[in-house]
């Protein structure tokens, strides 16, 4: 039997002109309107502290995991798409004070009741081989957020978008896609995902599913390594503006979105510009910190190493002295002995440790040397300094001109790595999610987004 087909033309689907979230229209409702209230659970504007709940966990390829969640109130997630939340891990135990982490939405906020992250195992990492090895369904975390800016607007008339991954990067503007194909306007996507080798594409075959079934969604991939072994289709080599050119040559008429490493973000923003695409229309997010943050990291491991030489070296001596005074000394009671030599031996390295012989003890403001000009003072206990400043100046700023050593990454108030401990005063804190109530509540703030508005004590 001889069966044959015939081809036949689909119709172009109809849409309506541009792409809207769900939530514009009813946030913009009267509030007098019966679904007024309701309405107010699918705001996404402020972000909240709640506990969520681990419901499923999804190897991805790259070496990465998606954790869904969902909270624990019952309560729908409100979020943009390209945001993300602030999550406190314990990777330490229970007792232990947790680490926090952000981590992008890769799930779309069309289906809010339940929500994605996905983490990149790095290994050597603090906290995402914890989260590989640990979370599972029914673990419960708590969470701050939605936060970020990157995110796609909440109506676009033209909503054409070029959007740039590399590695991990590819989280947020999963998000994004998977929104798209959701909502019922008219757009046009093009996504260049830049991967290191074959197989490490995180939710490629979704992506290509999309492409698939979506005619507004296009998806291109590219290995960064020039010398490909096996078989690969995909395209090769670094970003480039002739690469940009090729797959979008209209990209000055989009927005793009780009997320990645740091040099990858670098190197698109120059060339974005190169080829036509306006400032105001580039949209960058890295969670990787800036260069100049990764050489101050370098350079306190160092000072670092050199202390931990230096108070070896001081228990030595304290040993070696300990050791002398004891056989001077009379004999100590029967049963008593070891007592003895560790009090001989804390005597002694008390007096020559590096901490000793630097002056630290009891800090008394009043003695600090005073750098810097302006109307207010900020006391640093553990550098013993007095920094004057006057009340419109960043305190991070203020503080790392004058020599005092503060971790920092984003310098936005999102990842929360340049938390320390206020003793007094008051600042005025703009936060992105980077710390919680109780963390305010128990004296610690972000310099990094933060002016003073009295004389402040810091433990730092």
């Amino acid at each position: 039997m001889t069966v044959s087909t015939t081809l036949t033309t689909i119709p172009e689907v109809r849409r309506v002109r541009g792409l809207e979230m769900p939530w514009n229209r009813v946030a913009q409702a009267s509030a007098d309107l019966p679904f007024a209230a309701a309405a107010q659970a699918l705001d996404p504007w402020y972000p909240q502290e709640f506990l969520a709940e681990c419901v499923q966990t999804i190897p991805e390829a790259g070496g990465m995991l998606t954790v869904v969640m969902r909270r624990t109130d019952g309560a729908p997630l409100a979020f943009r798409s390209g945001q993300y939340l602030n999550i406190a891990f314990p990777v330490f135990g229970p007792d232990a004070d947790p680490v926090n982490r952000s981590y992008s939405l890769s799930s779309a906020p069309t289906e809010p009741w339940t929500f994605a992250i996905t983490v990149k195992r790095e290994e050597g990492g603090t906290v995402s081989p914890w989260i590989h090895e640990n979370i599972r369904p029914g673990s419960v975390l708590e969470v701050l957020g939605p936060v970020g800016a990157f995110h796609l607007p909440d109506y676009d008339r033209r909503a054409r978008y070029l959007f740039l991954a590399a590695g991990s990067g590819i989280t947020p503007l999963m998000s994004m896609i998977r929104t798209i194909h959701s909502l019922p306007g008219r757009a046009d996507v093009v996504m260049l995902y830049h991967g290191a080798a074959p197989g490490t594409f995180a939710f490629s075959r979704e992506l290509e599913h999309l492409a698939a079934v979506d005619s507004r969604i296009t998806v291109y991939y590219s290995l960064g390594d020039r010398s490909v072994p096996g078989t690969w289709e995909g395209m090769v080599g670094r970003l480039t503006s002739e690469m940009v050119d090729t797959v979008v040559p209209d990209a000055n008429g989009r927005k793009v979105f780009a997320c990645g490493p740091e040099g990858y973000i670098d190197v698109a923003a120059e060339l974005l510009e190169r080829v036509g695409v306006d400032e105001t229309s580039i949209f960058v997010e890295s969670f990787s910190g800036t260069r100049e943050t990764a050489l101050e990291y370098k350079e306190e491991v160092a000072l670092a190493g050199g202390i931990a030489e230096e108070y070896a070296a001081a228990q030595d001596a304290a040993r070696e002295a300990a050791r002398e005074a004891s056989a001077d000394a009379i004999d100590p009671p029967t049963g008593a002995l070891d007592l003895y030599r560790i009090a001989e031996l804390n005597a002694v390295a008390a007096e020559t440790s590096p901490a000793a012989t630097s002056g630290t003890g009891p800090a008394d403001p009043s003695t600090f040397e005073v750098v810097g000009e302006g109307s207010l003072t900020m006391s640093f206990l553990r550098t013993r300094l007095n920094v004057r400043i006057e009340p419109q100046a960043n305190v991070l700023d203020a503080a790392r001109e004058a020599g005092v050593r503060i971790g920092a990454n984003c310098r936005e108030g999102m990842c929360g790595s340049c938390k320390v401990v206020k003793i007094s005063g008051e600042v005025d804190m703009n936060h992105q999610g980077g710390i919680r109530a109780r963390e305010i509540d128990a004296g610690k703030f972000l310099p990094c987004c933060s002016t003073a508005q009295t004389d402040l004590i810091v433990d730092a």
